[in-house]
């Protein structure tokens, strides 16, 4: 791994605020520790903006749309105002649809229903499994893994060219991997996919928290991603883009909010007319307290500056990796190589060690929270391991006793609520476990290594 040694630059902004720095828990060797949260890239803490705006609205709390009391017309206002708020940051196009749902994985699945018929999707087996799975009952074509991003274009490029140019076609795309960081040529994919005549859609739940994203720079037909990655994690999520395709299919959901008009028909069925805006897909009693925080969370991150973001979280990015490399039982997954650009997102094997004892002495001993498994990204995490078992324990981590041989990856992921302090304190673990050991013993229970209780 070619990271250089030089001295890390220094950070160029403080922290955001987050809930939970200052939570402590207990160590198995004694004492309690500030806990260092690094799983950002499975959910990120909730910013303290966040919290704060959520809790000054709270008692304001009321029903959304067509009530007449004010907390209901203040509740309708503040739900619509956030949908104006979240399509500003993601520079949505003045005819785009904003639609709120559950999480990234509910907006490609809303998505996936709306396709027209016969409609031809392009997915790079490198997915997450939220943007990999939702198109079974669509003609799915799935993309070898690229090993550079200008490999990646020719690759979409051929399949592209080989596809039925009179039927519709979707590409899905990630904006930046879930398992190595790496950020994928999404303006040249979308450029190569519009010149088939395919549409595109963009999963920005990685990219979203660290970058700014633009639908109109990046040319992309739709854009998904999660609040609860973006430290606001209320259940909410956003599906934001061209309405076409929305309006022209069947609502996500069948109920109250997405009709407009129902009648009894003679023949005692019923006629329903759906609304052909954004509600068509948001029946039933919206989430406006997780639209609203992520909302929020918008213009805290915008109101930071994303320079100063992104320049911080490079800082991190530069103390990890130099950290890692100068351990050389340590492995550092890549798809496109050292030198591609990443977000705050390192997954890593250790020689020696199977990787759910490594997290968990992580934790148990060090207060230290990372991921370890194939990451909901089953596929990729195999080819970057060189081939896994099919056997898998929890949430897809093979199972394997500590000592064992590596099955999975430790994935560790930070961001804008990140201090350095909690980065150190990682580099410093991975280096002691490595040199000296584990501290405490460890047995496995349902999959997991846990620490072992005499």
């Amino acid at each position: 791994m070619s990271v250089s040694t030089a001295a890390v630059t220094r950070p160029v902004c403080a922290p955001l605020d987050v809930l939970g720095r200052d939570v402590t828990v207990p160590l198995v060797t004694g004492g309690e520790v500030a806990y260092a949260a690094l799983d950002y890239a499975a959910s990120a803490p909730a910013l303290q903006r966040v919290w704060d705006d959520v809790a000054a609205y709270a008692p304001y709390y009321g029903s959304v749309h067509r009530g007449a009391g004010y907390l209901s017309q203040l509740s309708t206002d503040l739900f619509e105002n956030a949908r104006a708020t979240v399509a500003e940051f993601l520079d949505c196009r003045p005819d785009d649809q904003l639609v709120f749902t559950r999480s990234t994985t509910d907006s490609l699945n809303l998505l996936a229903r709306a396709l027209p018929a016969d409609c031809q999707v392009f997915v790079f087996e490198t997915e997450h499994h939220a943007s990999l799975l939702p198109w079974q009952d669509a003609r799915v074509t799935y993309l070898d893994a690229p090993r550079t991003p200008g490999r990646a274009v020719e690759t979409l490029e051929r399949a592209l060219a080989a596809r039925d140019p009179h039927g519709p076609a979707l590409v899905c795309v990630t904006g930046a991997s879930n398992v190595t960081g790496e950020l994928w040529p999404v303006r040249e994919l979308a450029a190569a996919a519009h010149a088939h005549g395919a549409r595109i859609v963009l999963d920005a739940a990685q990219l979203a928290p660290h970058h700014p994203v633009s639908v109109q720079d990046l040319d992309v037909d739709w854009i998904a991603f999660s609040g609860h990655k973006l430290y606001a994690p209320f259940g909410s999520g956003v599906l934001a883009g061209r309405a076409d395709w929305l309006v022209a299919a069947d609502p996500y959901l069948a109920g109250g909010g997405a009709s407009r008009k129902v009648a009894r028909r003679e023949d005692g069925g019923v006629d329903v007319e759906w609304h052909e805006s954004a509600a068509r897909h948001e029946a039933g009693s919206p989430n406006v307290i997780g639209a609203y925080s992520i909302a929020s969370a918008c213009r805290a991150l915008t109101e930071a500056g994303f320079d100063a973001l992104v320049a911080r979280e490079r800082h991190l990015i530069e103390k990890v990796r130099t950290g890692l490399a100068a351990v050389p039982e340590v492995r550092v997954l890549s798809l496109f190589g050292d030198d591609a650009p990443r977000v705050g997102v390192i997954s890593f094997v250790v020689e020696g060690w199977n990787s759910s004892h490594f997290a968990a002495a992580l934790s148990a001993e060090y207060g230290i929270g990372v991921r370890d498994g194939l990451f909901c990204a089953h596929p990729l995490v195999r080819t970057l391991l060189g081939g896994a078992p099919e056997t898998q324990g929890e949430c897809g981590a093979p199972e394997a006793a500590p000592g064992e041989k590596s099955l999975n990856a430790i994935r560790v992921s930070f961001g804008a609520g990140t201090p350095d302090e909690h980065v150190d304190r990682f580099v410093t673990a991975v280096r002691e476990l490595v040199t000296e050991g584990a501290k405490w013993r460890y047995r496995t229970e349902d999959g997991r290594c846990v620490p072992a209780v005499d």
